[in-house]
């Protein structure tokens, strides 16, 4: 069983850990089987949100009876020391416990730090103070702030996206995360859906001794892959650096990552499916992308307002309404024939 040190907070883990932002998705009675065959498999983190409707509430449902044998991660969004408090209640509420062990900002736009007029680094200080949470963390999809983060001291992990697809400036933010004692937790090891082979996924990962995996699990055949990677994890050999590299050609670059964060949309363009969907058609069973229910929903980017607010919080950068116009155009050619998938 390989395990991760998460830096200064001295926490030690099995190296898979569970990302429960799909479970929001399937009923709770499914979500409580995942979690429990989780945890009886060995693996003991678990990563969540204030943000993933009621994800908090069945990992409380599932796992409660064996809290003090859990690491739990949840997040806020707020930016304000009330909204944090609201937060940080109910997260303990629904999951059932008097603590958290890691209370993470989610995705902030900036650093928040002692004096910075939000009072949010101080409401961390004072639920850590009444023993509400253990450590101290932040999430980003925003190098700059990411790094800030880590060269701060404030923060004890950070969370940031990290797969076969990430830059060498990624590779160094890990790191220096390293260097600097920071827990890292790796989200987006699967790039949204993009990178289809787990295995790759976690050979990869198992490169870096720091590095902490949450695997998004929906489905329990999901799940067992994973699982089985505890006793026999995946060896980074000739076949997967292959694998790697075809894809690290074809999907590096101008990609959309899935995050979200340019939702919602006010003309009801589903941006993080639409804007990537020519890697969506052709990386997995094309005729799930082809659907009468699918091709309604590539068609309303033919709405698009062109009001740029996608692109502004695009942490990436992208010309999101370029991306769309391209992945429309394309999948039009697949659906009249003229391009073949």
């Amino acid at each position: 069983m390989k395990q991760v040190t998460l830096g200064r907070t001295g926490i030690v883990t099995e190296k898979n850990a569970f990302g429960a932002l799909p479970i929001q998705r399937v009923t709770r009675e499914y979500a409580a089987m995942l979690l429990r065959k989780a945890f009886d498999a060995g693996i003991t983190f678990f990563d969540t949100a204030r943000s993933y409707s009621d994800s908090e509430e069945k990992i409380g449902f599932a796992l409660s009876d064996v809290r003090e044998k859990l690491i739990l991660a949840t997040k806020t969004p707020s930016t304000t020391a009330e909204g944090f408090w609201k937060d940080l209640e109910t997260s303990l509420s629904l999951l059932k416990t008097d603590y958290i062990d890691i209370y993470q900002f989610h995705n902030p736009s900036f650093c928040p730090k002692p004096g910075d007029g939000t009072g949010l680094y101080e409401a961390m200080l004072e639920a850590r103070e009444q023993g509400k949470i253990r450590f101290i963390g932040l999430t980003n999809h925003r190098l700059n702030v990411a790094e800030e983060a880590v060269r701060s001291g404030l923060y004890d992990t950070l969370q940031f996206p990290f797969c076969y697809l990430s830059t060498e400036k990624d590779i160094a933010l890990v790191k220096l995360c390293q260097e600097l004692n920071v827990g890292f937790i790796s989200m987006k090891g699967l790039s949204g859906g993009l990178i289809t082979n787990s295995a790759a996924a976690y050979a990869w990962q198992d490169q870096f001794e720091n590095a902490l995996p949450i695997w998004g699990v929906q489905r329990e055949s999901e799940l067992d892959e994973f699982i089985s990677y505890i006793e026999n994890p995946p060896v980074m050999d000739g076949e997967i650096r292959e694998l790697i590299e075809r894809d690290r050609k074809e999907l590096i670059g101008n990609f959309c990552r899935a995050c979200g964060y340019c939702m919602p949309c006010p003309a009801g363009i589903v941006i993080n499916q639409c804007a990537r969907m020519s890697q969506l058609i052709r990386r997995s069973p094309s005729a799930n992308w082809l659907t009468e229910e699918s091709q309604k929903m590539m068609l309303q980017v033919e709405n698009c307002l062109n009001c740029g607010q996608c692109k502004k919080k695009c942490p990436y950068g992208l010309d999101t309404p370029e991306l769309l116009r391209q992945n429309l155009e394309d999948y039009k050619q697949i659906l009249d024939g003229t391009v073949q998938v």
